[in-house]
């Protein structure tokens, strides 16, 4: 693979060390050209690390002729641009040399030439139109996709990639003997007790100084052997060495302006921290990494990507000092944390974050695009089409996309999922897909012609207890996907109740003649949908896509819990109830049972909403009623953390079906207030007994009982239940995969 490298030449900071890095271990496996468009440190420091450099000096305009000559005779199979001026001669090159042209965006576009409102007019402007003309993106963090994706580039073309450092076999816990020449020199007062807490940072707004200086103070008032090392310069210099001295630090606080050895740096002192308001992927945590280092930063950008909280780290919400503070001293008072959480960081890093791991990122990369591109090709078509109840803000609903999305990547990575949704900026960004509006009829029947699958995904649409309308939709999309010559899967479904007699025709006929597959997530919607007359189809019992899905770490859900003001050691009960017909009515029973099991159980009762437009307001009124202490929950989540969430409860009962599934994958003992057939087709499946009816429930005393069995229930008996399911929903992936022609062979 040979591939050609457009830069300025003129970078400076983490886009230099990120393009010198990934050059050069680039060069171990390709050959990788780096062209500059003018000369100095950049070009010639390039050189001297061995990579092939060329450079283009004056109006790069007139180096096209020169450029398209070196691609086409040389024969390279990419064009990788980094930067305004390499993405604009990317951009000229691309129609002419018919090559893939990428792009890696470094930093947030819009800001490049903030300050500077003639250079934005100009190259910011040209930038803009260049970068549109791309044809795959490389985001330097997920965060920075997430960006793009909002900035309406279509998910399926950008990819992150994180920044690297070089680790080498040395780099074992640091020997800190430079440590006290250095403390020394820079005048900062410290000894061996001492434990020193450093940044490397502007002193810019963006930065945030001010809360790194209160959250020390804090921390310093309970230990007075910590101290503080600021390596930066900048603009705010001024009003945070007052603000050092107001707050009583000034002398174990060390403003040590630039520094030019940034290793001995980071060997010198014992916590590091970023306390940023933005950020991308900041080579100052994978710098302390390498170091061994226990880090505290703020919940920006791509940091999370390698702190884990309380797994390699600590994060904090930007702003706030007063986390901080607490997390500085126990490090200060804790030197086995310290090593710890060092050490953890260090090992993460070098895995996943080494100047070898990016450029090996890199590489999948380029391969993905060729491959891709020989595909489309091939074919004529590429990528997936998944229509479903998506972008309603249903926890459930969007459990079920992320299930098949991830389902249809281990298939094939490199293919295009698009996703039909009432909030499709929303669903882009959230699941990293191509996203339609439901009802943008002329891009969906584009978007089929060019498709090999179109998956009718997951939950009960064909049925019509909330609407006709609904169903027609559902229908209609079967239908419209299998003339625009798609295969068509009905992906893990619920079927039914289908009352209407005319309906019931209308669902038999178009899933009979435009459907080549269905996988079903119970027996109950096999029998429903035979009774349409539907024989044709393959038709598999599997199971809920949603079964497979992962919680988030033990650390990240220990620091949801503490968010919510509960223990993540707590015994908790949790109910989950939904708006629907006479639920008023029926909250005091709920609220009665809440409290039994609070008195009966020592279960703490836990309040979850999962849909905001539903289940708010419910959730509200149950509290109002229950007397004992309980947690109301209605904060967004993201489908790991609910599950994780979930796994901690002692016991659960619910309506809602996703929330009985996500119970279930954990083990975690059930009881459940069946307001729909799908609720204890469910249960029925799963062999669980413990449900009542919503039409039945009448008095408190029912619940009472539910509440017992799942309090004494056996986990171990519902796990086993719930392997037996989950061991056959890979039906799901295989039927999808059989349709693409990705069998698996050998």
């Amino acid at each position: 693979m040979k591939v050609i490298h457009l830069i300025s030449g003129g970078d400076s900071g983490g886009a230099r060390t990120h393009v010198h890095l990934l050059l050069k271990y680039l060069n171990q496996n390709i050959e990788a050209r780096l062209v500059c468009f003018m000369d100095g440190p950049f070009a010639q420091d390039a050189a001297a690390m061995g990579i092939p450099t060329e450079v283009m000096s004056g109006n790069p305009l007139r180096s096209l002729p020169k450029l398209r000559r070196m691609i086409k005779d040389g024969g390279y199979d990419l064009i990788h641009c980094h930067g305004s001026r390499g993405n604009l001669m990317g951009a000229l090159l691309r129609g002419s040399v018919h090559v893939p042209v990428i792009t890696t965006v470094h930093s947030d576009p819009k800001l490049d030439y903030l300050g500077r409102p003639g250079a934005h007019l100009t190259y910011g402007t040209l930038n803009a139109l260049a970068l549109r003309r791309m044809d795959r993106y490389v985001g330097v963090s997920e965060a920075m996709r997430r960006l793009l994706i909002s900035r309406g580039f279509e998910a399926c073309r950008i990819q992150s990639i994180y920044n690297g450092v070089e680790f080498s076999e040395s780099d074992e816990a640091p020997d800190r003997c430079v440590r006290s020449a250095l403390l020394e020199k820079l005048g900062l007062p410290a000894d061996e007790s001492s434990v020193v807490v450093g940044i490397a940072a502007r002193l810019h707004p963006v930065k945030d100084i001010p809360t790194l200086l209160r959250g020390f103070a804090a921390a310093y008032r309970e230990q007075k052997n910590l101290r503080l090392l600021i390596a930066g310069d900048g603009q705010d210099k001024a009003q945070l060495l007052a603000l050092a001295e107001e707050l009583g630090i000034a002398e174990v606080t060390c403003f040590a302006g630039w520094l030019t050895d940034m290793r001995s740096f980071y060997r010198a002192i014992d916590v590091n921290t970023l306390t940023s308001r933005s950020e991308t992927f900041p080579y100052a945590l994978t710098e302390g990494a390498r170091e061994h280092l226990p880090t505290v930063a703020t919940r920006v950008g791509g940091i999370p990507a390698l702190i884990v909280h309380g797994e390699t780290g600590y994060l904090i919400n930007p702003g706030d000092a007063d986390a901080l503070g607490g997390h500085l001293a126990a490090l200060a008072a804790d030197a086995e944390l310290r090593r710890r959480l060092g050490d953890a960081l260090f090992s993460k890093a070098r895995d996943e974050f080494s100047a070898e791991a990016t450029a090996r990122r890199q590489l999948e990369i380029y391969e993905s695009i060729l491959r891709r591109r020989a595909r489309e090709r091939e074919t004529g078509r590429c990528g997936v089409l998944i229509c479903g109840a998506y972008g309603m803000k249903n926890a459930g609903d969007e459990a079920i996309l992320e299930a098949i999305v991830s389902e249809m990547r281990s298939i094939d990575a490199d293919m295009p999922v698009t996703v039909l949704s009432r909030r499709a900026g929303e669903t882009a960004v959230a699941h990293g897909v191509n996203a339609i509006y439901t009802f943008d009829l002329p891009r969906i029947l584009r978007t089929l012609r060019r498709s090999e699958l179109y998956i009718n995904g997951g939950g009960s649409l064909l049925q019509d207890v909330t609407s006709s309308r609904s169903l027609w939709y559902y229908l209609f999309t079967l239908r419209a996907a299998k003339r625009c010559g798609c295969k068509v899967m009905m992906y893990g479904c619920g079927v039914g109740p289908v009352r209407g007699r005319l309906n019931r025709r209308l669902a038999g006929k178009i899933v009979e003649t435009c459907v080549d597959a269905v996988t079903l997530r119970e027996e109950n919607s096999l029998e429903e949908l035979r009774s349409f007359g539907v024989k044709t189809p393959e038709m598999t019992v599997a199971s809920d896509p949603a079964l497979f899905l992962s919680p988030a770490p033990d650390g990240a859900v220990d620091a949801l819990l503490r968010s919510l003001n509960m223990d993540p050691n707590g015994s908790y009960i949790c109910f989950c109830l939904r708006r629907w017909a006479g639920i008023r009515d029926k909250l005091d029973l709920f609220a009665a049972a809440a409290n039994y099991a609070w008195n009966v159980h020592g279960l703490h009762p836990v309040l979850l909403s999962v849909n905001p437009a539903q289940d708010d307001r419910v959730a509200e009124a149950l509290r109002e009623r229950i007397t004992v202490p309980c947690t109301l929950v209605c904060r967004p989540m993201e489908t790991p953390e609910m599950i994780g969430f979930i796994g901690r409860m002692r016991a659960v009962l619910a309506m809602r079906l996703h929330v009985l599934i996500f119970a279930a994958s954990r083990a975690v003992p059930l009881a459940a207030v069946s307001y729909d057939p799908k609720v204890s087709a469910f249960l029925d499946y799963l062999d669980q007994t413990n449900y009542t009816e919503y039409g039945d429930l009448t008095n408190r005393e029912q619940l009472f009982a539910m509440v017992d069995a799942a309090a004494e229930a056996d986990r171990d008996a519902l796990r086993d239940s719930t392997q037996r399911i989950m061991a056959i929903e890979s039906r799901n992936g295989e039927t999808a995969r059989r349709l693409l022609g990705r069998e698996i062979t050998g």
